[in-house]
């Protein structure tokens, strides 16, 4: 395997052996730093860019994305998604943009050659440049080195004045500086003395959101951008034993009666859940909550309150997972984070939903152990197991801009760590950013609503009297960055929701 390196200035650390720069050299070998010559390349990490505005652009990144890894690229990490106003030609369609960090043995040529093979195959053909097209695959970094020949300079040329691909680069690092490579790849910057200040300059965190620029999470048929307002999660819990509600909802005729109230007071979307997950709940079988939750979902699917709402399915099997979106559930709820069936996460890819990841120790028969209940920081704690999850379900396909976090309020919790995790979740997100920006920008869910802590704080015994609490919690965890609540009482919620929302709105333009 053989790569084309521009040889960088000895303060780096490169040397080149007289072998390397024998009769392979493809320019004059003199002492300048910037000498082109083709040496052997063990594996390396790469960037790669993706950009599509013809088409169904979600389907071409995912399709792009398997084409990629049928050709010796293994994708690590992913950036989040972008939906962003075309630049340089502006009559054409809006552009999605993200990038993808991988690692492959192809010298950078042969990845070249591969990446405009897949552009090819997907119908991208020559037209305007920076016009519209299918697919774009750009190599922005390769391993440690600056390339540079007739067809092919890496970094990109246009990295620097670009932010709808400076965005997804640097979702794709942590704010600790993770290894050799990443260190190079900062040093590369240009204008900036690294990356991170090369954003900054860009105009960082204030351009998301406006200026053309929205970070997106693909749901159902549409593009959502959770960041814009609070989203309010109904629950419904199909069970006979969940320790709030548990038996109220069973009937297929109850529990579409109470979808409409929520619906009507206000929810944007309904979590249907068919095994409690209370503590010292008994696990039931796959096949008991499928015949618990099938007939409620064919129901409410068919109620005409539920167009452009979104539907989601609370379960820890993948069985259940993959039968719910069939039926037309958008979203899969796992409480164990991919922890309790090893199949979750290949299910979850393949079927192409988002998928929240729930932190908790153990199963709910034992999240409450002691063993299960020490923590050093609680927020940092809970943030870098919460990270070791959604690293695996990367890894499996999962891409960062179909997860979502649940801290996990309630389980595997004692009351002091709830309150920590309400008023910490800035915390957490700054805790998940040290090693990757594009998970601590993932939307975050908190579900309070009713929980034992509540009533230990209050001093109220039952769960039917904790609304009052819940509201007061999901203000705290709103105010601290959660995007989804997930109550039980969606109308006492719903106005503090547009309570905070519209706090947080005057705060952010003032």
């Amino acid at each position: 395997m053989n790569i084309f390196r521009r040889l960088l200035p000895n303060k780096f650390g490169f040397k080149t052996s007289n072998k390397s720069c024998n009769a392979r050299s493809i320019c004059s070998i003199h002492s300048s730093p910037d000498c082109v010559v083709e040496v052997h390349s063990p594996e390396q990490e790469v960037i790669i860019a993706l950009g599509s505005n013809v088409g169904n652009r979600l389907h071409n990144f995912d399709e792009a994305l398997h084409l990629m890894k049928q050709s010796g690229i293994q994708i690590t990490r992913h950036a989040c998604l972008y939906e962003t106003a075309p630049a340089y030609v502006t009559d054409q369609p809006q552009f999605l943009n993200s990038a993808v960090r991988g690692v492959t043995k192809l010298g950078p040529h042969e990845l070249l050659s591969v990446l405009k093979k897949i552009e090819k195959d997907m119908g991208r053909t020559t037209g305007i440049r920076y016009g519209p097209r299918p697919i774009d695959l750009d190599i922005l970094f390769y391993g440690k080195f600056k390339i540079h020949s007739e067809i092919l300079d890496v970094p990109h040329e246009r990295i620097w004045e670009r932010p709808f691909v400076v965005a997804p680069l640097i979702d794709l690092l942590g704010s600790d500086i993770d290894s050799d490579t990443v260190a190079r790849w900062h040093s590369f910057s240009k204008h900036s003395s690294n990356l991170f200040e090369l954003w900054e300059k860009l105009g960082g965190e204030s351009l998301v959101g406006r200026n053309g620029m929205k970070r997106v999470l693909p749901v159902g048929n549409h593009l959502w951008d959770w960041s814009s307002k609070t989203s309010l999660m109904g629950i419904l819990n199909l069970t006979p034993d969940s320790f709030s509600d548990g038996g109220k909802y069973i009937s297929v005729e109850a529990a579409v009666s109470q979808v409409r109230l929520m619906l009507s007071d206000g929810a944007d979307m309904i979590d249907f859940g068919a095994q409690s997950t209370r503590p010292n709940a008994t696990k039931i079988s796959v096949e008991e909550e499928l015949d618990r939750l099938i007939p409620v979902i064919e129901a409410v699917t068919k109620i005409p309150e539920i167009e452009g709402k979104l539907l989601s399915v609370d379960t820890f099997y993948s069985e259940v997972a993959s039968e719910a979106v069939r039926k037309g559930v958008h979203l899969v709820n796992d409480v164990s984070g991919g922890r309790l069936d090893s199949s979750m996460y290949n299910v979850v890819a393949a079927l192409r939903v988002p998928y929240v990841a729930m932190h908790m120790r153990g199963d709910p028969s034992s999240m409450q152990n002691p063993e299960n209940l020490q923590y050093n920081d609680v927020c940092k704690d809970v943030a870098f197991e919460l990270y070791e999850r959604l690293k695996e379900a990367e890894l499996a396909g999962i891409p960062a801009w179909r997860l979502i976090l649940d801290p996990g309020i309630g389980f595997s919790k004692k009351t002091e760590h709830n309150l920590d995790i309400l008023t910490g979740l800035t915390a957490i997100r700054t805790e998940i950013a040290r090693r990757s920006y594009a998970l601590s920008h993932a939307p975050l869910l908190i579900g309070p609503s009713r929980k034992r802590f509540l009533g230990d704080v209050c001093c109220r015994a039952a769960a039917s009297e904790r609304d009052p609490a819940t509201v007061a919690a999901v203000t705290a965890g709103m105010l601290n960055g959660a995007n989804i609540i997930r109550v039980h009482n969606v109308q006492y919620n719903a106005d503090a929701l547009r309570l905070c929302d519209a706090l947080l709105e005057r705060k952010q333009n003032t």
